[in-house]
């Protein structure tokens, strides 16, 4: 049998005891991650010479630290997204001391993944909005009514805000059903487009069991709204890589990192450049939310900084996406933000959009004239 001889390799930070144990480590990821046997009953030839992983590197860090590439041939990911994380990181997520640092994935396997359908450029034409930063609010708390839900989609619309989402906490409660909701909000953005000529949209939260979301999504198309919002740790990466993938749907798709945290906290499991950035590329979305330095979760400047660099470097004919930094943002936190993002950024500003006074519309405005003054 004859491989293409494409390559695809991982970069991955080891901690072990020493350099040679680190090393050891980089060797083990190299036959559990593809044969899943022992090194020494592999058969010699095809299986040993093009299966098996490869180490093109191993740079010591430190005593305890190294950074390992590792290739794999690219048809190991047989053309999926589930494989190509399996072999990435599915066994070894299992152990300790071994992070995903980034993927350098070959034109042959980049070309079975569409991507995101609207990317920077796409989101930006759908709003009119050319250079300046995106606004993003999140219409809470749960417990409100559809109809109150719907009055502050309005506001909020009027004071000039681009996208407005449903919170990730709403579904499909009792207080405030899905098609209700959704049906709602879709028709107080629209009211508010035609008062101010706007082009604010509505973004309804679709997370869900599988078919339960594609039910939720051809709804919310068909009530008016302009996006989905999904939470892929939720429902499964594959399930918002069809959404975003499906030309009858054919809507922006923004990633929620809701019950995901744990991969990219401590010393092992995925990088934030990764996670956010390139897997939520090949997944489909046109923009990832997460927390921002700053606020109220532990993201560092450093590690959203590289966020917004998995959103954006080459990837191929992969879309770059748009950041959406969040989760417990102020209006006081927007100009030393734009230092480190610039104009390729949505700003979520969802609690702290009410703290600064008590009108919405106003609150929004002010919000607008924010990030106006960096167009």
């Amino acid at each position: 049998m004859r491989l293409s001889g494409e390559r695809f390799s991982v970069l991955y930070r080891i901690i072990g005891q020493d350099a040679g144990d680190c090393y050891a480590k980089a060797q083990d990821i190299c036959y559990e991650q593809t044969v899943e046997f022992p090194p020494e009953l592999v058969p010699a030839g095809f299986i040993m010479d093009e299966i098996v992983g490869r180490i093109e590197s191993c740079q010591q860090i430190n005593q305890t630290c190294c950074l390992a590439e590792i290739s794999y041939a690219a048809e190991t990911a047989a053309g999926e997204l589930t494989q190509l994380l399996n072999v990435a990181f599915g066994n070894i997520s299992i152990k300790p001391g071994i992070m995903v640092e980034r993927l350098n994935l070959s034109p042959l396997l980049l070309s079975n993944f569409q991507g995101p359908r609207f990317g920077r450029s796409g989101l930006r034409q759908l709003l009119q909005a050319p250079n300046r930063p995106l606004l993003h609010t999140a219409l809470k708390p749960m417990g409100l009514s559809a109809g109150e839900l719907a009055k502050m989609a309005y506001q909020c619309a009027i004071g000039g805000i681009d996208i407005i989402k449903d919170d990730h906490g709403l579904t499909d409660q009792c207080f405030a059903p899905f098609d209700e909701r959704v049906k709602r909000c879709a028709e107080a953005v629209a009211t508010a487009n035609i008062e101010t000529k706007g082009n604010s949209i509505y973004v309804a939260n679709v997370t869900a069991e599988p078919q339960e979301t594609v039910r939720r999504a051809r709804l919310a198309k068909e009530a008016g709204a302009q996006g989905l919002m999904i939470a892929p740790a939720l429902t499964g990466l594959e399930v918002m890589r069809n959404l975003a993938d499906d030309p009858t749907i054919a809507l922006p798709v923004i990633c929620h990192p809701a019950f995901g945290g744990s991969y990219v906290l401590g010393s092992g499991g995925i990088s934030h450049y990764v996670l956010y950035g390139q897997i939520a590329r090949l997944a489909g979305a046109d923009a990832s939310i997460y927390p921002n330095f700053g606020g109220r979760f532990s993201f560092s400047r450093e590690e959203c900084v590289n966020i917004a660099l998995g959103t954006g470097e080459e990837m191929g004919h992969i879309k770059k996406i748009f950041p959406s930094p969040g989760g417990g943002m102020s209006l006081n936190s927007i100009p030393d933000s734009i230092e480190v993002y610039g104009n390729d950024v949505i700003f979520l500003i969802g609690g702290g959009l009410f703290r600064h006074g008590p009108d919405l519309v106003e609150n929004c405005r002010y919000f607008r004239g924010l990030i106006d003054n960096y167009s």
